[in-house]
């Protein structure tokens, strides 16, 4: 179990206030009894709200700094088990116009994070990838295969100590910062609502599946591989009528470097691809991974030309079951507080 597995560990998170950091830590503080939770970002003032939030949760610490600055990272890794890893530059047209500063981010900072985490002796590493990492035609997408490649890549030249390191893949999370869902709530007062091409489809999975799939990947990974959980699609007019029902949708036309539709799994990536009852597990091409390092039973071959696509998914999300998922509160409300498992105040 996650919780057996982080009892009284050192686990830090990298981009920890963002979206999924902050969840994260709502469910790791208040579920499992850690030793520390330390999340370093580069926002002060994000820090001091969710330091506010969590009414100083006596197992939770923060630490300022860059994925950019690898002195930082060994600083910050030392003494640390587990290393999450969601620091990332993620908007796809603030990325096409400064491609740059996303390759400095999503790139050296990945590998600034392996070798820190190779040196300082860390356990177990997961890195956060995107549904635009498989066949990439945007330069976040890119930036997250090359992510992607450096961290199972990393487990070759960690091999000779207790480091290991995976990647967790999954698609567009519901509710999280920079989601369409607040913009078509906040524009369905006018009675029109924007979308880029009426075709277009997505991945969905919500943020407590996101952080629930990854606390699973850290328990059963052996180093190098790839998890994809099986997600519901959704169409993007089904969205904007769940949210905005009888409002007009304008297409405004796709964005620089954006897709019609995502993939998580491409007939390459097929090839080394295995399915299990609610996720796959794309295998490392690399000699030293065998059938001895396979962490579960159960699992089979993807057939031939298999595509993992948000068109071609036999899973959807009816507009009745969106609305149900996102219709009601306020996604970017802040939190709650909650009385955690040792009983103090924790966000939720």
């Amino acid at each position: 179990m996650a919780q057996d597995f982080l009892a009284d560990r050192v686990v830090l998170l990298t981009g920890g206030t963002g979206s999924f950091g902050r969840r994260f830590a709502e469910i790791v503080l208040t579920r499992h009894k850690v030793r520390k939770l330390i999340i370093l970002s580069r926002d002060e003032l994000k820090q001091l709200e969710m330091r506010e939030a969590f009414a100083d949760h006596p197992a939770l610490r923060f630490f300022l700094g860059d994925v950019r600055d690898r002195d930082r990272l060994v600083r910050a890794f030392n003494g640390v088990d587990v290393v999450v890893h969601a620091a990332a530059l993620k908007q796809v047209p603030a990325a096409e116009y400064n491609p740059w500063e996303c390759v400095r981010t999503n790139v050296q900072g990945a590998q600034n994070v392996i070798d820190a985490a190779i040196d300082c002796g860390v356990k177990r590493v997961v890195a956060l990838s995107s549904d635009k990492a498989a066949n990439p035609i945007n330069l976040y997408g890119a930036t997250k295969l090359v992510s992607d490649k450096l961290f199972v890549a990393g487990n070759t030249y960690a091999s000779h100590g207790d480091t290991i390191l995976a990647v967790v893949r999954y698609g567009n999370v519901m509710g999280s910062r920079g989601s369409v869902v607040p913009l078509f709530k906040k524009l369905r007062a006018t009675g029109r609502v924007p979308v880029t091409d009426r075709r277009m489809t997505r991945f969905w999975i919500t943020l407590d599946q996101a952080v629930a799939f990854v606390l699973r990947a850290l328990v059963r990974m052996r180093g190098g591989e790839i998890f994809v959980p099986k997600l519901p699609s959704m169409r993007i007019v089904d969205l904007a009528e769940a949210l905005a029902p009888g409002c007009a949708v304008d297409e405004v036309g796709i964005r620089p470097g954006e897709k019609l539709h995502e993939m998580m799994i491409g007939t390459e990536d097929a090839r080394k691809a295995v399915e299990y009852d609610d996720h796959y597990v794309i295998q490392p091409a690399f000699p030293w991974w065998s059938d001895e390092l396979a962490y579960e039973t159960g699992g089979k071959p993807v057939p031939d030309g298999f595509v993992y696509a948000s068109d071609t998914n036999d899973r959807w999300l009816t507009v009745e079951e969106l609305r149900a998922l996102v219709g009601g509160a306020d996604v970017a409300a802040p939190p709650a507080r909650v009385a955690s498992a040792n009983g103090h105040a924790a966000a939720v």
